[in-house]
């Protein structure tokens, strides 16, 4: 019996062993798992950064991220500490937490938002890259077909072909040049460059280009094509952008003019007739002691609250007008990001100059 105790009792010992060796196991795999995760997170941030055209690690960018927090955060804490102890009397207690909740809620919305602004405008350099890219692609197949015409090699015709006026285009295929020279396939480093930007017109081209090395046909003349085709796809782009200039036209006026002027007349407006209610109101009250009762009650919108919203709608209005004339002239909304600035400061510049005016206008006869 005592022996059977002993061998029933190796055995729980051992899978108590076994249960404790394998949840360290799963325990260690989380932990790799975590880690790996984190790694791909930082490379894949790196990877997007660098389709930007800039060059700076991730490290220090989480490290800038948290220090513009941190002093943003700082200023906000002092100006609150002296602003309420100073105006209202409150007392330490619940200045500290006032700060606490600041520094919990308000540094994670602080490194939320950097993070957001960063990359918005990170995409938006990617996209000017590809920009860019299009726009100098043509000439620079044209340059290769001549190249590969004159009896050079796909590679060496692409090396020949690059020129600094390429810009954007001729960073990129001195890159492919030096992964075609480390020993890498060149049909493999063209579909690398063509995966770091979003650019159906680049893909395209790398995959006719791959598939005609690949049969065995003239590039010189494919490449040449492609240029053609690439041009009268522009072309045609510019002509349907020609033809809805109108209706950019109307939009422009009704969100820059019209809105900023009919926003300024209606403040100067409420502006007259509050100033004649005050007036009939004392009128009234007179005309009650001699026997007639008039009355006027009630508040309006007052003239700060109606300048805010004026303002606000402005900067909505301005927003969606910019990305709706963009989508029309160009087909998205980054390529018009660039007229958001110009339609906000020109409306709300418009509304102020045109508010002023009326109300010297107005106040000659009322």
């Amino acid at each position: 019996m005592l022996s059977i105790k002993n061998i029933f009792k190796k055995k729980t010992d051992e899978g108590k062993q076994e249960g404790s060796i394998e949840s360290i196991k799963k325990r260690f795999k989380k932990s790799q798992q975590k880690k790996i995760s984190a790694q791909e997170r930082k490379q894949s941030i790196k990877v997007y950064i660098e389709r930007a055209g800039i060059q700076i690690s991730t490290q220090k960018l989480f490290k800038f991220f948290f220090n513009i927090a941190i002093v943003i955060n700082l200023l906000v804490s002092a100006y609150l500490i002296y602003y309420f102890s100073a105006t209202y009397g409150i007392t330490w207690g619940t200045v500290v937490a006032s700060m606490i909740v600041l520094w919990i809620f308000v540094f994670v919305l602080l490194i939320f938002g950097l993070w957001i602004i960063f990359y918005i405008s990170v995409d938006l350099k990617i996209f000017k890259r590809k920009v860019d890219i299009e726009d100098v692609l043509p000439d620079f197949l044209q340059l290769t077909a001549s190249n590969i015409n004159a009896g050079m090699t796909i590679d060496r015709a692409l090396w020949f072909a690059v020129r600094p006026r390429f810009g954007v285009l001729a960073n990129e295929i001195e890159e492919v040049a030096k992964e075609t020279m480390s020993g890498v396939d060149l049909k493999m480093a063209l579909e690398k460059f063509a995966s770091r930007y979003d650019s159906v017109i680049l893909k395209r081209s790398i995959n006719m280009l791959n598939e005609g090395v690949g049969a065995g046909g003239k590039i010189g003349d494919l490449l040449n094509r492609i240029a053609i085709n690439i041009r009268e796809q522009k072309a045609l782009l510019k002509e349907m952008s020609a033809n809805v200039t109108t209706y950019v036209i109307f939009i422009t006026f009704a969100t820059v003019v019209a809105a900023p002027f009919l926003f300024a007349l209606s403040g100067v407006l409420i502006e007259v007739v509050q100033n004649l209610g005050s007036a009939l109101g004392s009128t009234a009250s007179a005309a009650a002691q001699t026997g007639i009762s008039l009355t006027f009650s009630g508040t309006g919108i007052s003239q700060s609250d109606f300048r805010v919203f004026a303002v606000v709608s402005l900067v909505t209005t301005s927003l969606f007008s910019a990305m709706m004339v963009s989508i029309i002239r160009k087909g998205n909304v980054k390529s018009g990001a660039k007229y958001i600035p110009i339609f906000i400061t020109i409306s709300l510049t418009l509304y102020f100059i045109a508010h002023g005016i009326a109300g010297k206008l107005l106040g000659l006869f009322f």
